[in-house]
């Protein structure tokens, strides 16, 4: 530990959470009010105070984006040690270390997809789908295993589920594809990411020396985001954690958005019906967005399970716009030439984000920000390291590590990029030229960026770091993305469209309980945005199509958006 006070800068309900350690704590954390700032401060005040030992701690969340972040917060209060990882990652590292031990071989590789092994199961079943029916297929599965259900408990708990099966497929056919999957997995000797959560359970449940030694290694258990736990994630941290109570979990029940994969809020909101000395502490003070932005938030949620009436820390800011186009290529106009002004006005391009329900929505959007010469990247596309262009510069640049080239980074790089064809020169178009030239430039740029004493290894070091956690550097663009692959980020400026019934609303969403994770989605997407954010919808499709009505999430809103 550093000499960092851990309760410096905390709010007083914040403190609470980072000193309470009289039993079980459930911390209700709206939008914007700083939970893992926190749970990370809970954990190094813990370890200052000497309740905590840094390695018996497990700090738990669902991204790996989300788990270096935690790492990296833990590390600038001085903590070391601390182990922050998925569920999957921790289950993974478990199942790694004993299954030698118990089974005398290696753990089986894990699939890179189910679609091929799906494929080869239908091909058994002498049944011949459409590509996205095997996604859906893959839906379905995954759906299944997160339950922890049989093939039994499948048919009746699918029979009871809303909405149809993948294909017009019917129950019994849809079990079989089940069962033939898994059989062909075996014949493969391989596992798929589900398995790695059921074995984990499955091997803590049955080799009781192997649950005594996990449980001696960790004692304290935080979970973020806990309103995304599936079923077997709550079943493999019963299992973690036993009869003790050294137990955090923080979550929003307003920001449960993937019940589809298996997310339920019912563990968050009945916290305190499990452990009868758990207390619940609520974080309602958002310090992320506007005024106008939270009263909007709060209006969307009123009424709902475990929402949280958020309470405003900034100024009032922007009234959010509202903008009803004549038809989607119009809708795509309006927010182009909307954002090309405000990049004009010195508007940095990573400050603006554009949020859509589902992924189609992006092609009209995408060619009217080309033309008006803005830079973007869609969120969930390839991941920016995962290019093969930056992988080539990357491996150039580790290679100059270990021969031991000497200089400062920034001229180092530059000749590495102006060997593999960067010359600094924008090509004239858009297109996968236009994409290179700009991957490559966000990379001299982070290379420019970085402290003059810094040597061509520890730059390196930072890139392979940042590559692990997903954080690629920032590339000069505005972020086009869905509402989901928008979770856990914010923006000072946001605009949402496709704001109309049917589209968001999605259409399929015809239950109370479909509409209400809408509305949830909702939610998250406004809450996304700092400082303005702007609500559109298109009248048509096209020009002289059918009328569209407005999503009644914005026409709730009233007068709260003009």
């Amino acid at each position: 530990m550093t000499d960092v006070d851990p309760l410096a800068g905390l709010d007083e309900h914040q403190r609470v959470v980072a000193t309470h350690f009289d039993g079980p704590l459930c911390v209700l954390a709206g939008a914007g009010t700083g939970k893992t700032r926190a749970i990370t401060h809970r954990i190094a005040y813990g370890i200052s105070s000497g309740r905590y030992q840094p390695d018996q701690v497990l700090a738990l969340t669902f991204t790996t984006k989300a788990a270096a972040e935690m790492g990296n917060r833990l590390q600038a209060l001085g903590v070391q040690g601390v182990a922050a990882r998925t569920f999957h990652s921790a289950a993974l590292r478990q199942l790694q270390h004993f299954w030698p031990e118990i089974t005398g071989g290696q753990l089986p590789d894990i699939v890179p997809s189910k679609a091929r092994v799906i494929a080869r199961a239908l091909e058994s079943l002498k049944i011949s789908l459409d590509t996205a029916v095997l996604r859906d297929i893959a839906g379905d599965i995954e759906w299944r295993k997160v339950h922890g259900y049989s093939l039994d408990e499948y048919r009746h708990h699918r029979a009871q589920r809303a909405g149809g099966l993948p294909g017009g497929l019917s129950l019994e056919v849809m079990a079989s594809i089940h069962e033939r999957y898994e059989v062909v997995k075996d014949e493969l000797s391989r596992i798929d990411f589900e398995d790695v959560l059921l074995a984990c359970v499955g091997m803590l449940e049955e080799e009781r020396r192997v649950l005594d030694r996990i449980r001696a290694q960790y004692s304290v258990f935080l979970v973020d985001e806990y309103q995304d736990v599936s079923p077997i994630q709550q079943r493999l941290l019963d299992a973690w954690l036993g009869d003790r109570e050294d137990i955090v979990v923080v979550g929003d029940a307003s920001q449960t958005i993937y019940t589809f994969a298996g997310a339920t809020s019912s563990y968050l909101l009945s916290f305190q019906d499990r452990y009868e000395r758990g207390s619940v502490v609520s974080l309602a003070k958002n310090y992320r967005s506007s005024e106008h932005i939270v009263a909007a938030a709060n209006h969307v949620m009123v009424g709902r399970p475990g929402a949280l009436v958020l309470e405003a820390q900034s100024g009032g800011g922007h009234a959010i716009g509202r903008h009803i186009a004549a038809s989607d290529q119009r809708e795509a106009e309006f927010v182009a030439s909307s954002i090309s002004a405000l990049i004009k006005e010195g508007r940095d391009p990573d400050d603006i984000a554009i949020l859509t329900r589902f992924g189609a929505q992006s092609l009209a959007l995408e060619t009217a920000l080309r033309l008006r010469g803005v830079n973007l990247r869609v969120q969930g596309a390839k991941g920016f390291f995962d290019q093969p262009h930056v992988q080539r510069a990357v491996m150039e640049i580790r290679a100059a590590a270990v021969s031991g080239v000497s200089g400062e980074v920034t001229r180092v790089v530059d000749d590495i990029l102006l060997g593999i064809g960067f010359d600094g020169v924008a090509p004239d178009h858009h297109g996968a030229e236009r994409s290179k030239y700009e991957d490559l430039l966000a990379l001299a740029n982070l290379a420019r960026s970085v402290d003059k004493d810094m040597t061509i290894a520890a730059f390196s070091d930072m890139l392979a770091k940042r590559k692990g956690a997903g954080d690629a550097p920032s590339p000069g663009a505005i972020t086009l993305s869905t509402v989901h692959s928008a979770k856990g980020r914010e923006w000072p400026v946001v605009f949402m469209v496709g704001l109309s019934e049917g589209l968001f609303p999605i259409s399929y969403a015809n239950t109370e309980s479909a509409i209400e994770e809408e509305r949830r989605l909702f939610y998250v997407g406004i809450t996304r945005a700092r400082e303005r954010l702007t609500l559109s919808m298109a009248e048509r499709a096209k020009e002289g199509g059918p009328r569209r009505e407005m999503s009644r999430f914005v026409t709730s809103l009233g007068d709260a958006a003009k």
